[in-house]
């Protein structure tokens, strides 16, 4: 990692300064990843607090975590420790917890942490953190109430930053854009020739399969002469709570946005006998299809093996092709797949 050592040879491009060695290459990859963001609210240097890193070495059980933040890893710790035994919080900004996602999978989502006793806190605006004897009280200018929450205990759960901001990409050229990811092309390059950058610093994904598909663009590209690209890739991740949630492709929201007629089908997780039969009925499974081209545009599977089942949709939207090819598809009963034909066949316009 670059620190200023003051007068150096840093000034050129494919040189690196690490403690007291130089090395130069052709080629640099650069690949750095994030940490957890802490934002600067008031009191944040008053309290302890954990973060997704911290929370990992926690050898306790906190007796009331409140969670600040209700997008993925807040979801994810909050219902862990609900289930380890914590009462839990969440606090979120927004309207809505996840808010990237439509509105019906926030819904269900909420739904399904609510029925743990998890508590959420939503619309919280102009959040502060304050010590108290038995903990950390949470504050909340808002309209509605509590409006101050105690815990035990505080993770901070409010996005994550790229560790850019200490290599010296200045003085390589290497350009970054106002919140420090570095800009890359379609093959991970960056604007100077011989350096690259992969992973969840180059702003293009933010998670493990993201990354490891960065590498073998650049691997594939470098040796074989592939000419892969970043934007042939697919939008897919998960929510791992449980039930989990699995995703793919657009979401209502950017089909919407993009103006193209689209359909749409959404079936209850209730009606599926796999999850009938193992009790967890959670969800649902929701599809949209391309009302001209017939191809899959997007998915969202949330309940007991959606994190799986979104697979089958997802390398039919690779293949290009439509998504009759799965409606006339024999699949294994008792599965969850097995009823992605029966959800095709429910397909109408999209509002």
């Amino acid at each position: 990692m670059y620190r200023n050592p003051g007068p150096c040879p840093l000034s050129v491009a494919h040189t690196v300064w690490v403690n007291d060695e130089v090395l130069q290459a052709d080629k640099i990859f650069i690949n750095v990843g994030r940490r957890a963001s802490v934002p600067e609210m008031p009191g944040i240097h008053d309290v302890p607090f954990l973060t997704n890193s911290s929370m990992m070495d926690v050898d306790f059980l906190p007796e009331h975590l409140v969670v600040v933040g209700g997008s993925y890893v807040g979801l994810e710790f909050a219902q862990m420790y609900r289930r380890f035994g914590s009462d839990v919080t969440i606090v979120e900004m927004g309207p809505r917890l996840i808010g990237r996602e439509d509105e019906d999978v926030s819904d269900a989502v909420r739904e399904i942490l609510e029925t743990e006793r998890i508590r959420i806190r939503l619309n919280a605006k102009c959040i502060s953190l304050a010590k108290q004897d038995s903990g950390v009280v949470v504050r909340m200018d808002c309209s509605e109430d509590p409006r101050e929450i105690s815990g035990t205990h505080v993770l901070l759960a409010v996005g994550r930053t790229p560790n850019t901001n200490d290599l010296g990409l200045d003085r390589a050229g290497v350009a970054t854009d106002d919140r420090g990811y570095i800009t890359v092309d379609d093959q991970m390059q960056t604007n100077v020739p011989g350096i690259w950058a992969v992973g969840d610093c180059n702003g293009r994904g933010a998670f493990t399969h993201t990354s490891y598909n960065d590498y073998e663009i650049v691997a594939d590209n470098l040796f074989s002469a592939d000419h892969r690209r970043v934007s042939d890739r697919i939008q897919a991740y998960a929510l791992y709570i449980d039930p989990p949630l699995g995703r793919c492709g657009m979401t209502d929201a950017e089909i919407r946005k993009s103006g193209r007629a689209a359909l749409v089908a959404k079936y209850p997780m209730i009606r599926v006998s796999r999850a009938f039969e193992k009790g967890e009925t959670q969800g649902f499974i929701k599809i949209c299809v391309d009302a001209e081209t017939k191809q899959i545009l997007g998915a969202a599977v949330l309940g007991t093996g959606g994190d799986e089942v979104v697979h089958v949709l997802l390398d039919i939207m690779y293949a290009k092709a439509p998504y009759t090819l799965v409606q006339r598809a024999m699949h294994i009963h008792p599965t969850v797949a097995e009823y992605l034909p029966t959800v095709f066949s429910k397909l109408e316009p999209l509002a």
